[in-house]
């Protein structure tokens, strides 16, 4: 374990337009659009706890501001996010944090297969499913790399805008794992599309993930902000409660579609490839790989491919 200092999260009325890991501004129309910003450039955006509830207390501010109609989620930096945090001094998986998501105990004072899975409901996938079920408009704003929990902040939102530059992928079968932890990829991309991606580990463009319905719209990098701004100022002059009760019956829809149900069923077998690594590697969980190795591996199969890295 790394001895760096672990800053505190933020709550909502620490986060500014410069506060970090996670900023936090509003403009648009009547000031109608908040704009989250994830601000960890240093480490690619990657997901450590303290982002995952600053993330958490932005939406929150959004949501409960009457003025806020859309939310857009962005990234500073060169890429939107490198997933979730499995290497940087800052990596705070055995940090205490009061749960936001689910009803649960404390993982910190468990060991093995309980701390992980005790964690992993809170800040993976009970986190994910809170925010896709936040009660406005949510557009991902999507620049560079988006890899693995990544993947799971873009597939939460309600439209995924994307940079020409923009690649994605769900690596974590290099571990032995069946994917990241909320389950979406056959219904964001299809069930032959989503055994391709995870049975090779490789990159898709942008332009092949809008091709195959996983995001809404490809622009160029420079015309990226001005084209989620469009789209936000579209849906700002609509009613409120028509926003709302449009997003959830199409949710609605989808859980019918088996999302929910589904996510659970592979949470289980996430968790088993978890315990069967670590018993055959005498405790590492990731079987042996970091992020180093997922990156060196991810570069290697994308060149394999004839796909630019």
């Amino acid at each position: 374990m790394s001895d760096a200092a672990i800053p505190p999260a933020l709550g909502p009325d620490d986060l500014g337009p410069d506060t970090t890991p996670v900023a936090y501004e509003v403009g648009g129309p009547e000031g109608a659009v908040a704009y989250v910003t994830l601000n960890r450039p240093e480490y690619r955006n990657a997901q450590n706890s303290v982002m995952t509830y600053s993330l958490d207390a932005a939406f929150r501010k959004a949501v409960e501001d009457t003025a806020v109609k859309v939310i857009v989620l962005r990234a500073n930096g060169k890429h939107f996010s490198a997933g979730h945090d499995i290497g940087t001094p800052e990596r705070d998986f055995d940090t205490y944090y009061e749960n936001a998501a689910v009803l649960h105990w404390d993982h910190t004072d468990k060991t093995g297969a309980d701390q992980r899975l005790a964690r992993e409901m809170e800040v993976y996938m009970g986190m994910c499913r809170r925010w896709r079920d936040i009660p406005k408009p949510l557009i991902a704003q999507v620049h560079g790399a988006c890899v693995a929990g990544g993947l799971m902040l873009a597939w939460i939102c309600d439209f995924i805008v994307a940079s020409d530059d923009a690649f994605f992928s769900d690596p974590v079968a290099r571990m032995g794992i069946p994917g990241v932890e909320y389950f979406a990829h056959a219904y964001a991309l299809g069930t032959r599309r989503a055994k391709e991606i995870l049975f090779t580990g490789e990159r898709f463009t942008a332009t092949q993930a809008a091709d195959w319905g996983m995001v809404n719209h490809v622009t160029p990098r420079d015309q990226l902000e001005s084209k989620v701004n469009e789209i936000a100022e579209k849906a700002v002059a609509m009613p409120m409660q028509g926003l709302f009760l449009s997003k959830k019956a199409v949710n609605i829809c989808e859980d019918q579609m088996g999302l929910r149900n589904s996510m659970d069923s592979v949470f289980g077998w996430h968790h088993f490839a978890h315990s069967a690594n670590a018993e055959a590697s005498g405790g590492d969980s990731l079987g042996g790989m970091d992020a180093k190795s997922m990156k060196a591996a991810g570069s290697t199969a994308n060149a394999a491919s004839g796909s630019s890295s």
